[in-house]
């Protein structure tokens, strides 16, 4: 008994040690920085609902449909809540709270009925547009949207704090409590001229991270795909797409993920124009630890590479047979199929579509793509067959999601659109006031939740 007490005391200890580490951790300008966590043995499941929005566009798939959400008769404002900073990444809904992350480099916690701030907490500070070389977000702080992990209640985020660098942060999603931190730059990256834009993903306890440039494309950067164990233990896994520069991994919707823990990523232009296909202008599947498995790019990959009208700008979306849609700058979709890419040329079937940016939703084998010139329906079948469908207002070019039987999407000035999912015809509208370029709506039970310029909007289904 004596020996069981000393044990028991011993870790409690340990445990004791490592609690007030994580309530009081070291500044994060640091990119060095140790890892905090709770030991393993203290981490449970927090089970969510059917109602919460984990993770950009709702599933791992990034399909952005939920099924339970009546179909609007009109859209009403519920509250408006001012935050310390643009919101770029899209809010997420965990128990009947609404996770949101600001340039200002703050994550907030609010009540999803009353907009009431439960809790906030500051990640460092934000780089100023001043300190680099080009870019078009000031100031520069968490762009890509986090991922909630129900098996520890952690938030996942990563900011961009002076110095520069990229630090991921697990935040618990109860308290706002630091719970892991690291930095989340690879060897070899130069932190000044890489952005992280594109949503975080989870898969089997661990966090993806993917980068790509600043608006201007400058400095020698390259895409890149980082791994960290939701515990912050470990060495970084990572992929470099292999360019001598460029080939950014940077759409707002970011690695999607099947079912076998597969990541489907979509790569920007690259430097090479002629010769051999040096995996830019892509979409690639890489293994559970980043390694290349597959990839596809369109027969004129080295046209498009030279003129910057590459498939980098709308991250792949999986759909339910196997297949795979995505499209870019260059006006063509294409369906893949996810467990034979095709290499050069080999999509399954193309169709002459638009230019998309952000990120796509579907219901079933209907896709709605994000398209510059205006909201486009794709009907996917028989086989593999791609039809054109409805086309919205030409104002119309959010990255949408789907909410029963209503395609949601924002304009430029920050018009909410309701749309008939099967006509695309008109059902509601509401201004929500100024967003981001790659703003996309949160659905939730009867509620919409939607960031903007100045913080968050909730929009109420009447």
């Amino acid at each position: 008994m004596p020996a069981i007490r000393a044990f028991i005391w011993t870790w409690g200890c340990i445990l004791l040690i490592v609690l007030a580490g994580c309530n009081n951790p070291p500044p994060v300008q640091s990119v060095k920085i140790t890892p905090l966590t709770l030991p393993p043995s203290t981490a449970t499941s927090k089970a969510t609902t059917a109602a919460d929005w984990t993770t950009y566009h709702y599933n791992n798939s990034r399909n952005g449909y939920i099924a339970a959400v009546p179909d609007p008769a009109r859209l009403t404002s519920l509250w408006n809540r001012q935050l310390d900073g643009a919101v770029y990444a899209e809010p997420l809904v965990v128990n009947g709270h609404v996770l949101v992350a600001t340039e200002n480099d703050t994550l907030y916690s609010l009540d999803a009925h009353s907009g009431q701030v439960q809790w906030h907490t500051s990640l460092g500070t934000p780089v100023p547009l001043s300190d680099l070389p080009c870019g078009n977000i000031d100031p520069l702080g968490i762009t890509g949207t986090p991922v909630y992990d129900a098996q520890t209640g952690l938030v996942f985020a990563v900011a961009e704090v002076k110095g520069p660098g990229h630090i991921l942060f697990g935040i618990d999603a109860k308290t706002g409590q630091i719970k892991v931190r690291r930095s989340a730059d690879p060897a070899g990256i130069d932190p000044q001229v890489h952005q992280q834009r594109a949503a975080l993903a989870l898969f089997a306890g661990r966090v993806y991270i993917a980068y790509g440039g600043l608006d201007g494309d400058c400095g020698n950067y390259h895409g890149w795909v980082v791994a960290s164990r939701t515990n912050g233990q470990g060495p970084l896994l990572s992929y470099q797409v292999p360019t001598t520069r460029q080939g950014g991994i940077w759409a707002a919707s970011g690695p999607a993920v099947d079912s076998a823990g597969h990541l489907y990523v979509a790569v920007g232009n690259g430097a090479a124009v002629q010769g051999t296909w040096d995996h830019s202008d892509s979409v690639l599947r890489l293994s559970a630890t980043l390694q290349l498995a597959d990839g596809f790019a369109p027969r004129n990959w080295q046209s498009e590479n030279a003129a910057d009208a590459d498939l980098g700008s709308m991250g792949p979306l999986l759909l339910p047979n196997g297949m795979i849609f995505a499209d870019g700058k260059g006006g063509q979709g294409y369906l893949l199929r996810a467990n034979a890419l095709g290499g050069i040329g080999g999509q399954a079937q193309a169709i002459s579509l638009c230019t998309a940016f952000g990120g796509a939703a579907a219901l079933g084998l209907s896709v709605f793509v994000p398209c510059t010139d205006g909201l486009r329906q794709v009907q996917v079948g028989p086989g593999t067959s791609l039809k054109s469908g409805w086309h919205a207002p030409s104002q119309v070019t959010g990255s949408p999601v789907v909410g029963g039987h209503t395609v949601y999407s924002l304009d430029p000035q920050g018009m909410l659109y309701a749309l008939d999912a099967t006509t695309g015809n008109v059902r509601a509208t509401l201004s929500v006031g100024a967003t981001s370029r790659f703003a996309t709506p949160t659905v939730s039970n009867r509620d919409i939740f939607i960031g903007t310029m100045t913080g968050i909007v909730a929009v109420a289904i009447a």
